[in-house]
């Protein structure tokens, strides 16, 4: 049987959208009427009614007892929308969102779908640009109708500046369409829409400048390169994490380490999942941010607003973010801008039980948010952030790398093995970067490289070696340790030595380990440790650094308990043992800029 919205004339409907069914039986013309209205060729079964379905008129056709016909659409409570709420972190004032500034210094281009840009929200915000390069739609069915081929790009755009529903209200949005009415392009058409604007940024600058990729595709050394590129040459770069419940390094551009990846969550701030699917996770993604039925702008009409999740909802909440960080510090650099993302975010909010178990510990448990007002953060501030590797093989002496991005010092470097089996770990240079390269020890399962990078620290950093086994690796007069690393050739365990922090800054080793030392040279930097024992049968140590210091360093220090590994998880170091009786200690060698050095705000 079928049916049909329909809007009656009768007064008392006070023109609410009504769901009719008609009870009488329609001639030959009104079948032809209706197949035209459906915009399909499908005929009603013989000796039946129409059945009920919604879709938008384009043809001037009625039907008895009907005088127009119109689409369903949402309505929606005036309050802030959850989303919004969620990102600010001044709550006093309820009901008003109110960031720092609005990000009108920045520019963002968007590559996704068409934009309806005479949409109430993002009117004389979005700019068109001439560029097009998008396949064929799949089938012979497709019907192109405006408001379907704009439906993903007006909503992001409305969600990064739209004028209620967006994060950063000022900044101006430049479309470069690279998907196609149904939501799909190629990787050849996302390279072409980078070369687009690597040019028009050449010819007429724009800084600073973002770029937010709401997409995924398979892995592409190709796009990842390509975004490097642009990352290289000054952009900031965020990127969808992907909705597929799976490894974000499966995918590209989600995949290159010097883009700023995003993960969804939902009003819980739990991971964004919806039946069979969900967001990606893993150590490619740097950040999370609210993806979970967010309202913006819909391309339904010039004042229709609609709700979408996923990640490329979650990536719009943090290029707005970002503008608003840039619109403060617009010299920050991608790097100094992503540690400043991860300062201001949430921490530890959540469940690690609902992360895949072979993800919980490299997935950054942090939710995007606003600065708060009273922040007095700077692009030069020291912040640091732990990067991890993929795990090595499980055969002996196999290795795991982890790098800084482009901009950041290692200051440090740990390892981690679920059954403690590991050789340690030790820096190596290659191509003028350092490495934290992760040692897998006889009967491990695989091991870990977990890298300490900093940006704000303003010295200038070297990793130094122990002259042989068993030696102490000891920085020269007038450096700061910054964290200490040691390894064995043998594929024994490899256990730190408390590092001394008196008027000799070293690290020490055991017989036939060789250790490693950090050590940074400037006046501003200052460095000290602090240690805290485990108690009865933990099998798990914790310290943190105080406010104004940040943890640079992370050991873990056996009393005759197996250490599986330290690491860093925001600015606390922790370590986990086998348990037992014996425990072990958690060290943190923590730094900050002297209060009298504290580099000026730019």
């Amino acid at each position: 049987m079928k049916s049909f919205v329909t809007v009656c004339c009768l007064s008392f409907l006070l023109g609410l959208v009504a769901v009719v069914e008609s009870d009488e039986d329609y001639t030959e013309d009104e079948e032809m009427i209706l197949s035209l209205i459906l915009q399909d060729d499908t005929q009603p079964e013989a000796e039946s009614r129409p059945s009920a379905q919604f879709y938008r008129c384009t043809k001037a056709v009625k039907l008895p007892h009907v005088e127009y016909i119109e689409e369903d659409s949402s309505i929606f409570a005036q309050s802030i929308p959850w989303n919004l709420q969620r990102i600010l972190q001044n709550k006093h004032e309820t009901g008003k969102y109110s960031p720092p500034n609005d990000g009108a210094k920045v520019g963002v281009y968007l590559l996704d779908t068409s934009v309806q840009v005479t949409h109430r929200e993002i009117e004389d915000r979005v700019m068109v640009t001439d560029f097009n390069s998008v396949p064929e739609e799949d089938g012979v069915r497709v019907h192109r109708q405006a408001s379907q081929c704009d439906s993903h790009g007006t909503h992001i755009a409305g969600v990064v500046s739209g004028r209620d529903s967006g994060v950063a209200r000022g900044a101006s949005v430049n479309s470069v369409r690279v998907l196609n009415c149904q939501g799909k392009g190629t990787v050849s058409g996302a390279l072409a829409g980078l070369e687009y604007i690597q040019s028009s940024l050449m010819s007429q600058a724009i800084r600073p400048v973002i770029l937010l990729l709401p997409f995924v595709g398979g892995f592409s050394r190709t796009l990842n390169a390509a975004c490097r590129k642009m990352v290289e040459s000054g952009a900031v770069l965020v990127a969808a994490a992907g909705n597929y419940n799976d490894d974000a390094c499966l995918y590209s551009p989600a995949s290159e380490p010097e883009v700023i990846t995003v993960g969804a969550v939902n009003f819980a701030d739990q991971p964004l999942s919806t039946g069979t699917t969900g967001t990606n996770a893993g150590r490619c993604v740097d950040v999370f941010a609210p993806g979970d039925d967010i309202i913006s702008a819909s391309s339904d009409c010039s004042t229709c607003f609609t709700t979408k999740s996923g990640t490329s909802q979650a990536a719009a909440h943090v290029a707005g973010i970002a503008a608003v960080l840039l619109n403060l510090n617009p010299n920050s650099s991608s790097a100094e801008l992503l540690q400043q993302l991860l300062h201001h975010s949430v921490k530890q909010t959540i469940n690690p039980e609902s992360l895949p178990l072979n993800h919980r510990l490299s997935t950054p448990n942090m939710v995007v948010a606003l600065p708060d007002p009273t922040s007095t953060l700077t692009g030069e501030d020291l912040l640091c952030r732990s990067v991890w590797s993929e795990r090595s093989a499980a055969k002996g002496l196999a290795t795991a790398t982890a790098r800084c991005r482009h901009g950041e010092e290692m200051l440090s470097c740990s390892s981690f093995s679920q059954n403690g089996a590991r050789a340690g770990e030790r820096v190596e240079e290659r191509d003028g970067q350092k490495e934290c390269v992760a040692v897998n020890g006889n009967g491990g399962q695989g091991v870990f490289a977990v890298a300490r990078c900093c940006t704000g620290h303003k010295a200038q950093c070297q990793m130094l070696e122990s002259p042989q086994r068993g030696a102490d690796a000891e920085c020269p007069p007038d450096h700061q340790l910054t964290g200490c690393s040691s390894s064995s050739s043998s594929g024994d365990a490899s256990d730190s030595e408390r590092p001394l922090h008196g008027i000799r800054r070293a690290c020490p080793a055991k017989r036939d380990v060789t250790s490693y030392a950090s050590c940074c040279h400037t006046s501003s930097l200052e460095c000290r440790l602090k240690e805290h024992d485990s108690m009865g049968l933990s099998e798990q140590v914790e310290v943190s650094c105080e406010d104004s210091w940040t943890l640079t360093g992370c050991q873990g220090l056996s009393h005759g308990s197996v250490v599986r590994g330290a690491f860093a998880l925001g600015n606390t170091c922790v370590v986990h043992t086998s348990g037992g009786d014996i425990g072990a200690a958690a060290i943190a060698t923590c730094c900050r800029h002297r209060l009298s050095h504290k580099p000026s705000d730019h």
